[in-house]
């Protein structure tokens, strides 16, 4: 999975605040298979390989539930090794019951789609081989199809669902935008992803590394939709990784020439998106 690891920028957590951690905590370890890496009364973060978080959930004291409309998470999506792996959580889910909101064949992935008890969206999937991408130009060719289901499981090796594979990584992640232009603006001149697909316009696909997408935006909640309030469950930050401080540096020169804030939560430096989303900057 090169397109998640240096030389390229990669979102690798997110962070949610949830109106129950227990309810969430049962969600995320019974039914998507994370392990808890830490837990407090009110935290805890959730890893697939025991060392590394992928999800960190908390409950604010003064929580209440997930506003609508409103600029921020659509969903965070769980990049899955093989195929064989796919199968397994597919079988899981109907061993479970748990509705899946759907399932999809984007030429370059296959993909499911359900969310969590907050109602934050989840994507779990598998790419194609990158060779198997089709370019036109410097726009990879991204379709919503029907998933070959049957395709899938007859790659399942036999074995049970026993939790996410080690290898999962955070394969990207998709947010409610509340102005596409300004959000290509900051994320292209100010991030220095490039755009590797124009949904119309009403969604942009941007990567480095010609992966199919790290980031996706749109504008599916509204033109001007506003942020959620602090204390509303959903998404608090989510983390890029840069792969050397003097890419992080030049970085937070781009974000200020245009127009963005830098401030430090913890020691790390973060800024927010020009539609409030809040991003986490580290060098790993």
């Amino acid at each position: 999975m090169s397109f998640h690891a240096k030389p390229n920028i990669f979102v690798n957590q997110v962070e949610l605040k949830v109106e129950d951690l227990q309810r969430s905590l049962d969600f995320y370890q019974n039914t998507i298979g994370f392990k808890v890496l830490e837990k407090t009364d009110r935290t805890a973060s959730l890893t697939a390989d025991g060392a590394h978080p992928l999800l960190t959930i908390e409950q604010p004291e003064d929580i209440k539930a997930k506003e609508p409309r409103r600029t921020g998470l659509y969903h965070y999506a769980l990049l899955l090794p093989t195929r064989a792996h796919l199968a397994k959580i597919i079988r899981h889910f109907i061993k479970t019951g748990y509705p899946l909101q759907g399932a999809s064949d984007h030429d370059v992935s296959e993909a499911l789609y359900l969310a969590d008890p907050d109602g934050n969206g989840i994507e779990i999937y598998t790419d194609r081989p990158s060779s198997k991408w089709e370019w036109k130009g410097k726009e990879v060719v991204m379709g919503t199809n029907a998933l070959d289901v049957q395709s899938i499981m007859d790659e399942w090796d036999g074995r049970p669902w026993e939790g996410l594979p080690a290898e999962t990584v955070m394969g990207h992640i998709h947010l409610h935008v509340n102005n596409i232009e300004e959000a290509k603006h900051f994320y292209r001149n100010g991030l220095g992803f490039d755009i590797v697909n124009n949904y119309g316009n009403q969604a942009l696909f941007i990567s480095t590394g010609k992966y199919h997408h790290h980031i996706g935006l749109n504008i599916w909640n509204g033109i001007g939709a506003p942020p959620p309030s602090e204390n509303s469950a959903g998404m608090q930050s989510f983390t890029l990784v840069f792969p050397y401080q003097t890419v992080l540096d030049r970085i937070i020169s781009q974000l200020e020439s245009v127009g963005a804030s830098i401030a430090k939560e913890d020691g790390v430096q973060t800024v927010q998106d020009p539609s409030g989303n809040k991003i986490r900057l580290i060098v790993e």
